[in-house]
């Protein structure tokens, strides 16, 4: 961020890069939130396709009765 808002001698020629590293990293970050839930979505999809089964509730068992240790 320095190098994008920086002044001094020579920032007018490193001001380019730190927009390019900031829209960059913020364009990516933002691409990466959004396209990864739809990736894994449509991957879940694909395989409920390919293989025909749903994953339904998990099924309830016996509950579990601590015993106190003497």
């Amino acid at each position: 961020m320095l190098l994008a808002v920086g002044n001094g001698s020579g920032s007018e020629l490193r001001q380019p890069l730190g927009y390019a590293m900031v829209g960059g990293l913020a364009l990516s970050q933002g691409l990466t939130l959004y396209t990864t839930p739809v990736v894994y979505l449509y991957l879940d999809r694909l395989q409920t396709w390919l293989f025909g089964t749903k994953r339904g509730p998990v099924e309830e068992t016996e509950p579990v009765h601590a015993v106190a240790a003497e």
